[in-house]
């Protein structure tokens, strides 16, 4: 419910705070004192259009905050979870008007998007005029209307997820159907290619080693010969090892006449044959390594030339030949299993439409059986309403070729207004007045179903004066037990009924200079004496206070 409205420099009002309770508050004043101005300014808040005109003449900027007791689980809290804001369990909406048209919107001084602050704001208020087509224009606004009636609510859930299987279903069917039908089509080349590919087996990454190997072969055959040479130095026929061996065991034997003199060279020759017993080993490995049969190196380049020529003739890279593989193989394999499942996703798809259409038959027959309760409920309150000439009826159409996430039906309300006239949709045939009324009435039956926690009622009683203001008042008040209303009313008989009665006017200031729009509580005197002017106008009279004390008694 809305706890609290403060507006900041919004046309003639320059500060205002009002404190707001539960049940029927209605707000009353003169023409011209500024009742529009009130609503403009809430609608504002509300996430309603931006107008450089409502900031204050020789202000920069105007601001309006509604505060908000809003109950756990609301529709409006999921909207601030979808958009990343944290619910508090109070909700602060605050829209303020620059000079120069720009707006800024906050939630919980958190900055938002306009459209999130309509989406809250829709959620947590409605206002209703004679000319406010907002609530009853939109036929899915029906539909839910009428679910939230008849308790529907966990029915749509259903078929919502029953439509997304079916959904999910069909297109799983299609997207295997334009393979299996685009594999048809490449048949042919798909089985001749998939079976050159198995044939050629490409292997990731082989095209790579192939041309590493192919690199070391073809530079060993031409190092092979200066490595046989070198190797034939050092360990052939003519290789120093035996000389210098034979020279080391005969310095060996005279060592024990000269250990001094004999025993460095006999260690430093040593050294040496070991050197260059060390580069043999080295030099056999190598010649061992650029050994190579030219039959292998021939099979490595047919092997890459062959590759390559596969490469080129589908228009993949080398590395790429293993995937392409798999894929043909796939395809073929699907042309000879797809019919199979395709057979499968078939069944799956119908099972999944007749789940659909079985449960949209009953949400629709459920449906049928609201309709007719609502009709009856709707129209048993129109004839205190001065209605009683009029019927309203809730058109039902259900189309199975055209079903959609809340079911097959089209919802509609509509009304005739008099007895040989024709009906039509509501916003169509109503006027102002009438529609005001019809409003009413579906609100006082559908109570806090499928409403938002505040409604706001603009003049809805214009043109209506005694028994029928008195039952648009009893009615307002009934509504007002199961959530919050506030009405702007020129009735005294509706005002009589308020639990809480504000009271706006247009005061003087700086001598007359200016004006500012006031909002007054009033007490219980003071209500009497404004539905006393209510009654009679200008001159309050005596009898004019007696009547207000009898609505006042009357009412409570």
């Amino acid at each position: 419910m809305l706890a609290r409205l403060s507006i900041r420099d919004i046309v003639l009002i320059e500060r205002l705070d009002i404190e707001f309770s539960r049940g029927l508050a209605v707000l009353t004043g003169e023409t011209g004192a500024g009742k529009s101005i009130l609503l403009d300014a809430f609608a504002l808040a509300l996430g309603g259009r931006g107008d450089a005109g409502l900031v204050r003449h020789g202000a920069e900027q105007g601001q309006v905050t509604a505060t908000f007791d809003v109950p756990k689980n609301h529709p409006a809290t999921k909207i601030l979870a979808d958009n990343g804001l944290e619910d508090t369990g109070e909700m602060i909406l605050r829209r303020v008007q620059f000079a120069d048209g720009r707006t800024r919107a906050f939630i919980n001084d958190q900055s938002i998007s306009v459209q999130t602050l309509k989406a809250v704001g829709a959620a947590l208020v409605e206002i209703h005029g004679q000319h406010d087509e907002r609530a009853l224009v939109d036929a899915s606004t029906h539909r839910r209307l009428l679910d939230a009636f008849g308790g529907l609510e966990k029915d749509v859930a259903a078929i919502e997820t029953l439509w997304e299987a079916r959904r999910t279903a069909a297109a799983s069917l299609e997207e295997h159907r334009a393979s299996v039908e685009r594999a048809a089509r490449e048949a042919d080349y798909l089985r001749h290619a998939s079976a050159e590919l198995k044939t050629l087996a490409p292997q990731e990454g082989e095209e790579t080693q192939l041309a590493e190997r192919r690199t070391v072969m073809m530079q060993g055959e031409k190092i092979a010969t200066d490595l046989r040479e070198a190797q034939e130095a050092i360990g052939g026929a003519h290789s120093p090892v035996p000389s210098l061996s034979a020279a080391v065991r005969r310095l060996e034997r005279r060592a024990a006449n000269s250990p001094a003199l004999v025993e460095p060279a006999v260690r430093a020759i040593d050294a040496a044959i070991n050197a260059l017993e060390e580069a043999d080993q080295h030099l056999n490995a190598a010649l061992r390594a650029a050994d190579f049969d030219p039959a292998e190196l021939e099979r490595i380049e047919e092997r890459l030339f062959a590759l390559r020529a596969a490469a080129r003739k589908y228009s993949t890279p080398v590395d790429r030949l293993a995937a392409l593989a798999l894929q043909m193989a796939g395809d073929v394999a699907l042309i000879d299993a797809g019919a199979e499942q395709l057979k499968k996703l078939e069944a799956a798809a119908l099972e999944a439409d007749k789940r659909y259409a079985a449960a949209a038959a009953k949400l629709s027959a459920s449906r049928a059986r609201a309709a007719t309760k609502l009709d009856k409920a709707v129209n048993a309150e129109l004839p205190p309403l001065k209605l009683e000439r009029a019927s309203f009826t809730t058109q039902l159409e259900a189309d199975d070729a055209s079903p959609g996430p809340q079911g097959i039906d089209r919802v509609e309300f509509w009304v005739q207004t008099n007895p040989g006239t024709r009906p039509g949709p509501l916003m169509k045939v109503a006027s102002g007045g009438e529609l005001s009324r019809f409003l009413l009435a579906l609100k006082v039956v559908l109570a806090d179903r499928g409403s938002a926690p505040t409604l706001v009622f603009d003049e809805i009683d214009t043109g209506v004066g005694g028994a029928v203001a008195d039952a648009i008042g009893t009615r307002l008040a009934r509504l007002a037990t199961k959530v919050q209303v506030m009405a702007v009313t020129h009735a005294p008989q509706v005002a009589a009924r308020a639990g809480q009665h504000l009271l706006i006017s247009k005061d003087a200031l700086d001598k007359g200079k200016r004006v500012a729009t006031r909002v007054n509580a009033l007490a219980a005197d003071h209500r009497r004496e404004e539905i006393a002017r209510m009654l009679a106008g200008a001159e309050i009279t005596a009898e004019a206070r007696a009547a207000a004390e009898r609505l006042l008694k009357a009412a409570s």
